[in-house]
């Protein structure tokens, strides 16, 4: 048996330098260069090339017109390879809480100690609305979408009080937690294995206010509908 050394191995060194270079191209908003991405990866550009080459070859990464590297259209292929079910039957309630309130709406799951959003719509009925992109991350003792996931949970010694208050009203709230003067109203969805819940967000404190009962419904019709 060959003996532990306790650092990572050669393939793994690999395939991790591969997935940080993944994320930094999908994660900038206007796309990397080979020499950008070297930067941020703090090795030589003939290796970030390389790399970025390699992502291109199996369609994670493309490269565009003006020379930077953007997500490729295989992302998308993993992207509907996480919980289908989950998302399909979400998806159609969600898009009937954002057209109807007007704001964005969005299904996080609980990974580990954090809230990760995994999709989200954006209503067409208002030209003004809060906008993010599926991938956020939370944590999840934090912000309404973390406290709704908790409370879809057991309860635990020393929780915050806005985990159980999220219990007993079915819903939780939150006031600037994760981004400064945003409300959030989240339900979470029974019968979701990994955890999951409904997340609106809004400027608004009347919108967030009447949205509460919309989310509430609309976890409950997700969770009716993954329990057939």
């Amino acid at each position: 048996m060959a003996e532990q050394t306790g650092r990572p191995q050669v393939g793994s060194q690999t395939l991790a330098r591969g997935l940080r270079a993944l994320l930094a191209v999908v994660d900038s908003p206007d796309g990397m260069t080979s020499q950008q991405l070297a930067v941020e990866l703090g090795v030589h550009r003939s290796i970030a090339y390389r790399l970025l080459q390699t992502l291109a070859d199996f369609g994670f990464v493309a490269q565009s017109a003006d020379g930077r590297y953007r997500g490729g259209s295989r992302l998308a292929t993993l992207a509907d390879a996480y919980l289908p079910t989950l998302r399909e039957l979400a998806i159609p309630v969600m898009r009937g809480v954002a057209n109807e309130i007007g704001c964005t709406v969005s299904l996080f799951v609980a990974e580990g100690a954090e809230a990760v959003s995994i999709e989200l719509v954006e209503p067409t009925t208002a030209a003004h609305h809060i906008a993010f992109k599926a991938g956020m991350r939370t944590p999840i003792n934090r912000g309404a979408a973390g406290y709704a996931l908790l409370a879809a949970g057991p309860q635990v010694a020393e929780e915050p009080v806005e985990v159980t208050r999220a219990r007993e009203r079915g819903y939780a709230t939150s006031s600037g937690e994760i981004e400064l003067g945003a409300y959030a109203v989240a339900a979470p969805i029974p019968n979701s294995h990994p955890r999951a819940c409904l997340n609106l967000i809004t400027h608004r404190e009347d919108q967030a206010k009447a949205a509460e009962k919309f989310i509430l419904n609309a976890a409950r019709q997700v969770g009716e509908a993954l329990s057939e």
